[in-house]
C-alpha cells in the first residue's frame, strides 16, 4: 500500500486539529496536509520524462509545478516565519516562484523521489516551525517589510490554496504525459 493510500485511510473526511499544535495552527496544518497528501496521490507513478514534459499549449510541466509548490512553501518560511525581505531568499527558492515560458527553466532530470523529497522538506521545516507558535501568532502580521498587510493565517492558506491550484494543472497535465488506457 502507498503512503498516499496509508495516510487518506487514516484520517479521511475529518478536519481535526493536529495535537502538537495549538487549535487554529493545528486545523491549518492537517489542511495543508491533506491538501498535500491529494498532491502526492496525482503525481504517484510518474516518471522523469513524464514530469519534465510540457505539453504542447501548456506553460508548465508537472516537475515544474511541484518545485514551484516546495519554493512557496519555503519562500513564505523565509518571510513569514523568520521575518526576512523577500530579496534575501535564495536564488533557487525566488527561481522556484516563477513558472511558465517566460519564468525561470523548469528542474529537468528529477525524478519523482527527488522532487518529493524536496517537497517533504520544505513542509517539514514549516511545521516543526508552527509548533512553536500559537493562535496569536496566527493572527499577527507578517514582520517582512513589504508583506505586512497581511497576517500569518491569511499567508499559510495563501500557501494551501496555491498547492490546491497547482494540483488541479498537475491532474490535466498528467492526463496528457501519461499513456493512454486501453479500455
Amino acid at each position: 500500500m502507498s503512503r498516499a493510500t496509508t495516510l487518506q485511510s487514516e484520517r479521511a473526511y475529518r478536519i481535526e486539529p493536529e495535537p502538537q499544535y495549538t487549535p487554529q495552527i493545528g486545523t491549518l496544518a492537517e489542511m495543508m496536509n491533506y491538501a498535500r497528501l491529494t498532491t502526492l496521490q496525482a503525481v504517484e507513478g510518474l516518471t522523469t520524462e513524464q514530469l519534465d514534459t510540457v505539453p504542447e499549449g501548456f506553460g508548465n510541466s508537472i516537475g515544474m509545478l511541484l518545485a514551484h509548490i516546495a519554493a512557496v512553501d519555503r519562500m513564505y518560511h523565509h518571510v513569514a516565519l523568520l521575518g526576512r525581505p523577500f530579496e534575501e531568499a535564495s536564488e533557487a527558492i525566488r527561481g522556484g516562484l516563477s513558472m511558465g515560458k517566460n519564468g525561470t527553466p523548469p528542474p529537468t532530470g528529477q525524478s519523482l523521489e527527488n522532487l518529493l523529497a524536496e517537497l517533504e522538506a520544505s513542509r517539514a521545516a514549516t511545521l516543526e516551525a508552527f509548533a512553536t507558535k500559537d493562535d496569536g501568532w496566527l493572527a499577527s502580521r507578517l514582520p517582512a517589510s513589504g508583506w505586512d498587510d497581511m497576517n500569518q493565517h491569511w499567508a499559510w492558506f495563501h500557501v494551501m490554496e496555491d498547492e490546491v491550484s497547482h494540483r488541479g494543472q498537475i491532474r490535466i497535465l498528467r492526463k496528457h504525459v501519461t499513456p493512454k488506457k486501453k479500455e
